[in-house]
């Protein structure tokens, strides 16, 4: 398998460090508002690239933090706290907006079919993590106190910009948006590890410090649980390309000079969701979140493989009329594979499965491309193999593409199961010989136009507790 490494850019042999398991680590969501479709374009990613992990043969223990502290408005830690911003504009506490929202992402990775990490660890469990490595960066000379807060001294690093991305003059205040300046600091690089009651004085979630009564940064949650849950060496780190720099970047500087050794072999970033207008956020006023797409009628795997029909490391553009265009191609899909017999004779043929799996397995091997991948499905359907075969295939791709294409294939299969067409005319309900006959015998007498016979079998099926509905072409019925 082969990833494209964010700090090498290009793409490596993907080798984790102890061949019995894969540490994978995801930057979760800060709790203080709805997941956007945006945000969650990156976990969809994210679990595409676990479950394949999974199918590849891999054990994958996965874990994500959960922000409910310590996330500024700014990345460049000024402004107000989010989960401060998100309890005054619900006049709830900072607990409370973390609980409901913390329940509300799972519930949209629910609906996305997105798998809940092994660990999800709040930020706010860890404190004494935080307090520990920021001890022992101030032991080692890497940290400093100012102003009442601890910042990480960036200057002792022989390389700060891991990404390549940045230059010295990117945190130039009034170059970057929202930067400001912070006279506490000694190098404009450098970043915040605690915060005390100095800075922030009616800020929600506070502790004991040996610096002062405060709470971490934002940076630091993310190092310590890792830490905590994963060890001293990790696989892959996950995220949005937004966040490699700054948080991503602070993140490897702070737990190499902890650790003193190089921590992360694989960094993973999905790129952006954009609108026609730009990238997709909460300030710029497109919210769009599943519970949008579901009110406007789309089912949210839709969207899924919307994702997945493009690549990870390529900016993707939302419109209804694209969205619309994938809502149709999974509807298509589903027909497609429900049209296949599960009860069809024969065995699953290896000569057959074995080199479109091998396609599949490819496609996802090579940087996880998940349009190559969808491709196979198309594949399958295609082949000139029997039909135990391809529901084999494609209830194996499933396990990685999470579309549940053969799930939602066997409920279309017992709807049409409902449905027989007699002499054209169409009759849906179960399938029942005795109350199909008496329909047909009044759809008989309303053709020879004797309505009293056709309401006599109305009132006949309506006494054995069944109702009838007109439908274009037919009848609909339901016992009551």
């Amino acid at each position: 398998m082969f990833l494209y490494n964010s700090t090498s850019h290009k793409k490596e042999e993907f080798k984790p460090k102890d061949s019995s398991i894969v540490k994978m680590y995801t930057c979760g969501p800060t709790v203080y508002h709805y997941a956007h479709i945006g945000n969650l374009r990156s976990y969809i990613m994210e679990d595409v690239l676990e479950k394949f992990l999974r199918y590849s043969g891999y054990n994958v223990k996965r874990v994500m933090n959960i922000t409910d502290v310590g996330h500024l408005a700014s990345d460049a830690d000024t402004g107000e706290d989010k989960m401060l911003k998100g309890a005054k504009r619900e006049h709830k506490s900072v607990m409370e907006i973390a609980q409901f929202y913390t329940t509300a992402f799972f519930e949209d990775c629910r609906k996305l079919s997105i798998k809940r990490p092994d660990v999800v660890e709040p930020a706010t469990n860890c404190i004494g993590e935080y307090i520990g490595i920021i001890t022992r960066l101030l032991e080692k000379g890497y940290a400093y106190q100012s102003g009442g807060n601890v910042y990480f001294d960036t200057s002792r690093l022989d390389k700060y910009y891991v990404f390549d991305n940045y230059s010295e003059d990117d945190l130039e205040v009034g170059v970057r948006e929202g930067v400001e300046a912070d006279e506490n600091k000694r190098n404009k690089n450098d970043f915040v590890l605690w915060f005390t009651k100095s800075k922030f004085e009616d800020q929600a979630l506070k502790w004991d410090s040996p610096w002062g009564v405060g709470y971490p940064g934002w940076h630091i949650e993310c190092s310590g649980i890792s830490l905590k849950h994963l060890g001293e060496d990790l696989d892959i780190h996950c995220g949005g390309i937004d966040n490699a720099f700054p948080h991503h970047t602070n993140e490897i500087a702070q737990s190499e000079a902890y650790l003193g050794h190089p921590w992360c072999g694989y960094w993973f970033h999905v790129h952006h969701l954009n609108t026609n207008t730009g990238k997709m956020s909460k300030s710029k006023g497109e919210f769009l979140t599943v519970s949008l797409l579901e009110e406007k009628g789309y089912d949210p795997l839709a969207y899924r493989l919307f994702c997945l029909q493009s690549h990870y490391r390529r900016g993707l553009v939302f419109t209804w009329e694209n969205l619309d265009n994938a809502a149709g191609t999974y509807q298509k899909l589903i027909a497609k594979v429900a049209a296949l017999d599960p009860d069809a004779p024969g065995d699953v043929d290896p000569s057959a499965y074995e080199p479109l799996d091998g396609k599949f397995r490819a496609a996802l091997g090579n940087d996880l491309n998940t349009s190559l991948a969808v491709t196979s499905v198309y594949d399958v359907l295609k082949a000139k193999t029997n039909d135990k075969t391809k529901l084999a295939l494609l209830n194996a791709f499933d396990r990685v593409l999470g579309l549940s294409l053969t799930e939602k294939a066997a409920e279309k299969r017992k709807e049409n199961a409902k449905s027989a067409t007699v002499g054209g005319f169409l009759i849906q309900g179960e399938d029942d010989p005795d109350v199909n006959q008496l329909i047909l015998a009044r759809q008989a007498a309303k053709k020879a136009k004797d309505f009293a016979e056709a309401d006599r079998i109305r009132g006949e099926l309506k006494d054995k507790g069944i109702e009838l509905t007109d439908i274009p072409g037919g009848v609909q019925w339901r016992r009551v």
